[in-house]
């Protein structure tokens, strides 16, 4: 399980997370909504342990982010917003590289990426360097090396955007299959079809507070609105007028 509590977060004067506290459970999909500024991109880099926050914890299995951050990493694989792929290197040779960060044998790489090679269907493009690579096929080896270590957790920022329509459903599937695998996956996307197609759970962010979370079902009710989109914008609007 992923759990954040009572996060808080200024940068100078700006206040970026306004007592942030929410929950992703293991064997469920859970959306994280909210516009530019709303606090979901700060949330998700105290997550990964790339920032503190000022108060507040996050933890990963059970194990708070701050206090033992190596191992926290350990437990979750991330596809950050930021791609960086090594332009020189191979699908294949990335994978062999970030498994060796998370200390696995050779076996065990090689295991494993044979294994999300016919996942993702990169065959064609495994032993290739990624520089040239296309949006989809860059997609493709940033979700192979975070999924290399076989993390229980797994934070995905916006995962289809830029894709073409056959790569997205070939991810919103493995988004589904991390789910049927018992695994926690948190996602963020800004596709109000894709959070109410894929998600157990959604978490809608605004003004560096939680407006609500709950099942689609739920934040419909909560927002007493017909659509996922106006109950985004009702629930959000409710919040700026705090």
């Amino acid at each position: 399980m992923i759990e954040v509590a009572g996060l808080k977060k200024s940068f100078g004067d700006v206040v970026a997370l306004r007592t942030v506290s929410f929950k992703a459970e293991d064997a469920r999909v859970t959306g994280l909504l909210g516009h530019n500024g709303a606090g979901k991109s700060t949330s998700l880099r105290i997550l990964y342990g790339l920032i503190q926050p000022d108060t507040g914890f996050a933890k990963i299995d059970g194990v708070n982010v701050s206090q033992d951050r190596i191992l926290a990493q350990s437990k979750l694989g991330v596809l950050p917003d930021g791609q960086g792929l090594y332009q020189r290197l191979t699908p294949r040779e990335h994978m062999r590289y970030f498994g060796r960060l998370h200390g696995m044998t050779e076996d065990m790489i090689e295991q494993r990426s044979q294994e999300l090679i016919g996942m993702l269907d990169m065959g064609s493009i495994a032993d290739r360097r990624t520089g040239g690579f296309s949006q989809g096929e860059r997609m493709k080896v940033c979700l192979a090396r975070a999924l290399v270590h076989n993390p229980k957790h797994i934070v995905l920022d916006e995962p289809t955007n830029g894709l073409d329509v056959m790569t997205t459903r070939k991810v919103r599937e493995m988004i589904q299959e991390l789910k049927t695998l018992g695994l926690c996956v948190l996602f963020s996307s800004h596709l109000m079809y894709e959070v109410s197609k894929l998600c157990d759970e959604i978490i809608i962010m605004a003004e560096g507070r939680v407006a609500a979370q709950g099942t689609p079902e739920q934040i419909l009710a909560t927002a007493e609105e017909s659509s996922l989109e106006d109950a985004f914008v009702t629930l959000s609007e409710r919040v700026a007028q705090i």
